[in-house]
């Protein structure tokens, strides 16, 4: 199977996934600051989630072009990413209607926390693939921002037992990491 088939797939998956999240976004019921209040965690929790969907659709771009061909291992890995990606609408919906209550947060982060193992996963079979010297093995390097990510969200999800702002803080630091596209892959795809 071709790259193209597995990003047109996935880009789709998420396209879906945001097109639920949007839906689950309800009217203010009035037209007053009050009843927009009502509605700010919600939105709140949904322009976190769009961040984070944002990013891994970016990020995936960027992986995806230095595969060069798929494979079972390639493909289960990607179907394991977009499996933990499609958790996101319901536990953003759930924290959202909650916010700041300590289960739906630490949810939230469990949520947040298996796509980044799932992509790491991912990028581990690409590079399986492909070999130690690929060009993705070559841009990963350290990889300083994937291993710190998970750290984060596990230190996110304990702290929403004790402090959940803490841990919407550490949501929204991981997102603020990542926001700027993964450069490392830009760069050896430049120099190739």
């Amino acid at each position: 199977m071709g790259k193209e088939r597995l990003a047109a797939f996935s880009d789709g998956v998420i396209a879906i996934i945001i097109t639920i999240m949007v839906l689950e976004l309800r009217v203010p019921h009035g037209a007053d600051w009050a009843a927009l209040q009502s509605v700010a965690p919600a939105f709140i929790s949904y322009v976190l989630s769009f961040i984070y969907l944002a990013i891994y659709w970016n990020n995936h771009h960027h992986l995806i072009h230095t595969v060069t061909r798929v494979d079972g291992f390639i493909l289960w890995a990607n179907s394991h990413l977009l499996f933990w990606l499609s958790l996101i609408p319901a536990a953003t919906a759930w924290m959202g209607e909650n916010f700041l209550s300590p289960l739906p947060t630490a949810v939230y982060g469990a949520t947040l926390l298996m796509p980044a193992i799932a992509y790491f996963l991912l990028t581990m079979a690409i590079v399986h693939g492909h070999g130690k010297q690929s060009v993705l093995a070559h841009a990963l390097g350290r990889d300083v921002k994937g291993k710190i990510s998970p750290l984060l969200y596990a230190a996110g999800i304990a702290l929403a037992f004790v402090e959940p702002w803490l841990s919407i803080a550490l949501y929204v630091l991981v997102a603020v990491i990542w926001l700027i596209p993964d450069r490392r892959i830009e760069r050896v795809l430049r120099e190739d």
